[in-house]
């Protein structure tokens, strides 16, 4: 299963190195999601990150980062729901309930479907689905290795994920919640729990 990590919506002095170990650690792809932000802190976030780890990163706005430093992709939300001009390459979509994945999955490589359990990075977001409507929706095709569960994701329920037949999982909270970005340099712990999560995503 495919493990997916969205950057938090600030930068930070550490992230470029993080992002970097993660990688080598084996992370699957990286959303870089840094929605009202100016794009040359996106530019140089990106310019830190070694260029082979490039294709491997998908971006939320700012898509012209696509081309410019060969990414992966771009990602379409509610901020951002239409694609360049003559856009050709990886496309991804957040979809906040099932009509949306089946509306939009067709046209993706993979969508996000959330918030699956209660959210960690959020407060108040709770899961918008009951176990059983996700058994069923996996029943009738519409969670498939194209959905990919995002919300409220750790090592306690990343299996259940697995299991409900997504094709992978989107982490923020579980992760980032490791390191204080404002006063830590040390960021092991956080590198520790990558790799839990990674074997059991694996």
């Amino acid at each position: 299963m495919k493990l997916i990590l969205i950057t938090p919506p600030t930068f930070f002095v550490e992230e470029d190195k993080i992002i970097t170990a993660l990688f080598e650690e084996g992370l699957d792809i990286l959303h870089l999601r840094k929605p009202d932000s100016a794009p040359m802190y996106a530019e140089r976030l990106l310019t830190l990150i070694p260029e082979q780890f490039h294709k491997r990163i998908v971006v939320h706005e700012n898509f012209y980062l696509k081309d410019e430093y060969k990414l992966k992709g771009v990602h379409l939300n509610n901020r951002t729901p239409n694609l360049p001009h003559h856009y050709k390459g990886h496309v991804s979509r957040s979809c906040h309930s099932l009509e949306e994945v089946k509306e939009h999955k067709k046209n993706c490589d993979y969508v996000f479907l959330s918030p699956v359990f209660d959210s960690i990075s959020k407060l108040n977001y709770h899961a918008n689905y009951t176990p059983e409507e996700i058994w069923k929706a996996h029943k009738a095709g519409i969670i498939d290795k194209k959905v990919i569960a995002l919300g409220g994701i750790d090592t306690d329920n990343i299996r259940q994920v697995k299991n409900y037949g997504f094709g992978g999982a989107a982490i923020l909270g579980a992760l980032w919640n490791k390191f204080d970005t404002c006063t830590d340099r040390d960021y092991t712990q956080l590198i520790e729990h990558f790799k839990k999560l990674k074997k059991l995503a694996d």
